[in-house]
C-alpha cells in the first residue's frame, strides 16, 4: 500500500461496526442469520471491511465473496451506520450494491470481477484472501441454492453426501435383503445390522467433516460495490442514502441470509475520493 492508502485503511480499520450500547450487536445478528459462530462473523465482518477498502482504490469492478456479501447484505438495513457513519463519515462517498442483470455476459463479468478481486487483495494486503471466507470461483458461482427458512417450522436435515464408500454401503445393504427373501434365513438380518451401524459411522464422520468446513465457510449469490479510486478528485454517486444519526444497531430490517438462483451482483469502480471524511 501507499502512505495515502495505509492512513485510509487505518482509519477504516477504526470504524466500529457493532454499537457498543447494543444488546443486540451487528455480529450478533450476523452469526445467527448465517448459522456462524460469532468469532468467525467477526473474521467476515474483518473481511468485509477489505472488500469495501478495495471499492475504493480501483476504478475495476470489485465482487466479494458470499459470507463478505452477506455482512454487506446487512450492513445496508443498517441504515445510518452504513450511510452516515461508513459512507459519509469514514469513507467520503457512497459504496452502492450493484445487483446483477442476469446473463451469460453479467454472468462472465462478474466472475471475471471475482478473478480481479483476489488478485487485488493479494497485492495491497500481501497475502491471499482467507479460502474459508473467500472461495474459490467454481464454489462461488455454483453453490448459491440459498433460501431464507423459517426454523421454528420446518426441520433442517443435513443431506448426506454420495461418496463412494456411502454407495458402497447401500449396496451391500440391497444385497442383504434380496438374500434374506431368497434364504428365508435371520442371519442376514445380522449382517444389516452390522452394515447400518457402519453407515452411522461413516455418515457421523462425514457429517463431522462438512460441519468443520461449514463452520468457517457459507456460500451464495454474488455481489460487489460501486467503488471508488483513492487517488481521484472526480466524484461519481448515485442516490443519496439516510440523513446522519448513531449506528442503527437496533433496526427493524434483517437480510436475507442467502440469494436463491442466479443472484450476481457487484462493485463497478469509479473515481471517487474515498479518502475524506473523519471517524
Amino acid at each position: 500500500m501507499e502512505a495515502q492508502e495505509r492512513e485510509f485503511w487505518a482509519r477504516l480499520q477504526g470504524f466500529e461496526i457493532d454499537d457498543p450500547a447494543a444488546g443486540f450487536k451487528f455480529s450478533a445478528r450476523l452469526a445467527r442469520e448465517n448459522g456462524w459462530t460469532i468469532p468467525y462473523a467477526l473474521r467476515v465482518i474483518e473481511e468485509y471491511k477489505k472488500f469495501i477498502f478495495l471499492c475504493c482504490v480501483t476504478k475495476q469492478g470489485v465482487t466479494p465473496s458470499d459470507p463478505v456479501d452477506q455482512a454487506w447484505h446487512l450492513h445496508l438495513t443498517f441504515t445510518r451506520s452504513y450511510w452516515t457513519d461508513l459512507c459519509k463519515n469514514t469513507l467520503g462517498q457512497e459504496i452502492h450494491h450493484n445487483p446483477t442483470k442476469g446473463g451469460k455476459h453479467e454472468a462472465n463479468k462478474f466472475d471475471g470481477f471475482y478473478t480481479s478481486t483476489h488478485q487485488l487483495y493479494k497485492d495491497k494486503f500481501g497475502h491471499e484472501p482467507p479460502a474459508d471466507i473467500w472461495q474459490d470461483n467454481h464454489t462461488r458461482f455454483s453453490d448459491i441454492n440459498f433460501q431464507r427458512v423459517n426454523r421454528g417450522k420446518y426441520w433442517l436435515i443435513r443431506k448426506l453426501p454420495i461418496t463412494i464408500s456411502t454407495v458402497i454401503i447401500l449396496i451391500i445393504v440391497a444385497a442383504c435383503a434380496t438374500l434374506i427373501q431368497a434364504t428365508d434365513s435371520y442371519v442376514p438380518f445380522v449382517v444389516i445390522g452390522i452394515f447400518i451401524l457402519i453407515t452411522r459411522v461413516v455418515y457421523r464422520a462425514e457429517s463431522g467433516k462438512d460441519q468443520t468446513r461449514n463452520s468457517n465457510d457459507n456460500s451464495g449469490g454474488t455481489s460487489g460495490c460501486s467503488g471508488s479510486d483513492l487517488h481521484s478528485n472526480d466524484s461519481h454517486h448515485g442516490h443519496s442514502g439516510c440523513s446522519g444519526g448513531h449506528h442503527g444497531s437496533n433496526s427493524g430490517c434483517s437480510s436475507n441470509s442467502g440469494c436463491s438462483g442466479c443472484s450476481s451482483s457487484g462493485c463497478s469502480g469509479c473515481g471517487s475520493g474515498c479518502g475524506g471524511g473523519g471517524d
